[in-house]
């Protein structure tokens, strides 16, 4: 399959209904990564941050329950910390590096809603948490109460006490696991590209923006493991976990965290990033 082939595979009715679709969630999950809220020096970035927390404002403002999962706690800890004088890398010292920066992470986080009277929670969440019932349970049941409350619950994977074994890897998946477990209607993940493309769009300055993911998922997940980079293999895990939402009902897209208006756009139905049009539990086996 070509590339212009691949980006125009989806109908153009299909994608309006699922812009739509998302347009009228009334329950949405924001996935922000570590590269939209930090600088090139890996320090949390306040202008990113302030904007990442407008955007999302405008979604409360039209009504709407959003749930943030945040990156960056490992991030904020190394901005924090003289990077010359520890050496980074290891599971332990990633964990460490959280624990610094995860209290770093969230006093902005509150600083910068306390600008729209918009009170947060702070989650921190294991792989078991999400697969054992209970705690699950308990969870959800935690979440729907700050809904009820007004309150923007703001997830982040619990990386203090995480291991090799258990980690959940990555807040792409985590993202997911939450969308699917808390039945949401949305699922939003802002990265520092604006959608998932026929190639590194770092480095291929051919690369198309892929509009709609539907039943060329193969043929997308093909072309993006082709292209993945150390630096840009984080759009691996968006794909995988924009695909699990996708097949439980919900729509999913991956946009550009520094596209004016976002959210917005999403809101109203128009054109952002690439939208992963739900499948109700199909798949292309």
């Amino acid at each position: 399959m070509s590339d212009s082939t691949l980006t125009e595979t989806v109908g153009s009715d299909t994608v309006e209904q699922a812009r739509e679709q998302a347009a009228a969630a009334d329950r949405v999950i924001v996935k922000a990564g570590t590269n939209s809220l930090t600088d090139d020096d890996s320090r949390l970035d306040r202008v990113k941050l302030d904007k990442l927390v407008s955007d999302i404002m405008d979604l409360r403002s039209r009504g709407k329950e959003v749930l943030l999962v945040s990156s960056g706690a490992v991030g904020a800890g190394k901005g924090m910390l003289n990077s010359a004088e520890i050496e980074t890398g290891t599971l332990e010292e990633s964990q460490a590096l959280s624990t610094v920066g995860q209290s770093h992470l969230m006093r902005h986080y509150t600083q910068s809603f306390d600008r729209y009277d918009q009170t947060v929670a702070q989650i921190l969440l294991t792989e078991h948490d999400l697969t054992n019932p209970e705690r699950f349970t308990n969870v959800r049941n935690t979440i729907e109460t700050l809904f009820d409350w007004g309150i923007v619950p703001i997830i982040n994977e619990n990386d203090a006490i995480a291991t090799e074994e258990i980690q959940i890897g990555d807040n792409d998946m985590l993202s997911a696991s939450v969308a699917i477990g808390m039945d949401v209607d949305l699922l939003v993940t802002l990265t520092d590209v604006d959608g998932v493309y026929t190639g590194n769009p770092k480095h291929d300055p051919d690369a198309e923006l892929i509009e709609a993911v539907e039943a060329n998922y193969d043929a997308v997940q093909s072309l993006v493991d082709e292209s993945t980079t150390a630096e840009f293999g984080g759009i691996r895990t968006k794909v995988e976990g924009a695909r699990d939402a996708s097949e439980h009902g919900m729509p999913a897209i991956i946009a550009g965290s520094q596209e004016p208006d976002v959210l917005e756009r999403i809101a109203t139905g128009k054109s952002a990033g690439t939208i992963f049009v739900p499948i109700n539990g199909a798949t292309d086996d």
